[in-house]
């Protein structure tokens, strides 16, 4: 098998302990670009996928492995929880003060069963 990354003289081939890693962090960082990040520079090329694959292998990106990656992917989970919570939190009062205005406006009551009548 050739090995893909020889064949192109523009980068490094040894920044990468594996194949693997390069993979990961390249789709990550495609991810990151669709969801509305900036581009690290200029690429010419057009795609998501390739622009990522570009910046990684330009050292463009930078990642974190080992116990320094697992203890930001901790803090970040910490962070996303706090957010959820205070989106949760907002929320509830939200609801209930818009609750209490359009009670103003809206009566939404069940209105008491006719009595049938008999004939």
């Amino acid at each position: 098998m050739i090995d893909m990354l020889n064949l192109l003289p523009q980068y490094t081939t040894n920044e990468f302990d594996s194949r693997h890693r390069l993979v990961i962090v390249a789709s990550q960082r495609a991810k990151h670009l669709t969801q509305g990040a900036k581009q690290a520079g200029f690429s010419r090329f057009t795609k998501e996928t390739t622009i990522g694959l570009d910046e990684v292998l330009r050292g463009q990106v930078k990642y974190l492995t080992g116990k320094e990656a697992r203890d930001a992917m901790k803090e970040a989970k910490r962070g996303k929880e706090g957010e959820t919570e205070r989106i949760a939190m907002m929320t509830g009062e939200d609801a209930r003060e818009i609750k209490k205005e359009l009670s103003v406006y809206v009566d939404d009551t069940v209105p008491p069963a006719a009595a049938p009548t008999e004939e």
